[in-house]
């Protein structure tokens, strides 16, 4: 069984505050994330092995955005100090 099938998937934006390397601002952008979320039970038609992978699965949240469009000085620049797999 497919390890997708233990999630529901939704698209959601977070708020974070980040640097621009160029001109030293800071400000604060929305950015994209994942939200995987454990559904109640394992979907049917799982044997031993799913349903051991299943009571190990945790919701969390992946972030989609991996660059940021400075709004001063308008170059772009790559997203660092934020996590890319957030667990919930």
């Amino acid at each position: 069984m497919d390890e997708r099938a233990y999630f529901a998937e939704s698209n959601t934006t977070r708020a974070a505050s980040l640097n621009c390397p160029f001109c030293k601002s800071v400000d604060t952008y929305d950015l994209r994330w994942m939200l995987r979320k454990k559904k109640d039970r394992l979907p049917p038609g799982g044997d031993e092995r799913d349903r051991a992978k299943f009571a190990k699965a945790q919701s969390y949240m992946l972030l989609l955005d991996d660059k940021a469009d400075c709004k001063r000085c308008r170059k772009r620049f790559d997203i660092s100090g934020v996590k890319t797999v957030a667990f919930i």
